[in-house]
């Protein structure tokens, strides 16, 4: 019996061909995953929150990144592209070019059928590892539905459900708020 195996690649092997790739991939440990397309409804909420938090935070001490910015988790040897993050104060880079972050305050990821279990778990035991790291959020693309974990004293880290129209997420670290009907305007829930 042959077994397959999957080449594993370095970290500078990822990154070189990450740079000439028309598309983005996620590295894990020696594996390169490519990322699969973007609904329109994850589209218009990842833009949604990113457009009211970088004029929400414009003249504060922060930085706002979208997905095309890279966050690189040394402990796991991973890089990632999440939807939003933030960094209070200076932003850490792994490179000159500036390519990829190593101390957001908060990631926000839109989760979709496919990435959910791996959004909620995987991931976020991983971001964990980040000391920087204080506050998770998790959108639903097809209800007024937010998930809200924020790191408390002790590595304890508390869950906030927000749900329907008229519900406020209001984050912990970051003075940011925005009603969900406000957030999901646009957005077309499937039936």
């Amino acid at each position: 019996m042959v077994l397959a195996t999957t080449k594993r690649y370095t970290v500078d092997e990822y990154l070189e061909l990450e740079a000439k790739s028309e598309f983005k991939s996620e590295f894990v440990d020696g594996e390169i995953i490519p990322m699969a397309g973007a609904t329109a409804n994850h589209n218009i909420l990842t833009a949604k929150f990113l457009a009211r938090i970088l004029l929400a935070l414009e003249d504060l001490n922060y930085s706002v990144f979208m997905s095309d910015m890279r966050l690189w988790m040394p402990d796991h040897k991973r890089y990632t592209y999440p939807d939003v993050m933030v960094v209070e104060g200076k932003s850490i880079f792994t490179d000159e070019k500036q390519t990829a972050i190593t101390n957001p305050l908060v990631i926000v990821e839109i989760l979709s059928n496919s990435t959910q279990t791996y959004d909620r778990a995987d991931k976020f035991k991983r971001y964990r590892s980040l000391p920087s790291f204080k506050e998770y959020i998790l959108i639903y693309q097809n209800s007024f539905c937010v998930e809200q974990y924020t790191k408390q004293e002790d590595r304890k880290w508390i869950l906030t459900e927000y749900s329907g129209e008229n519900a406020v997420l209001k984050l912990e670290y970051v003075r940011f708020e925005i009603s969900l009907r406000d957030l999901y305007k646009r957005v077309t829930f499937e039936n």
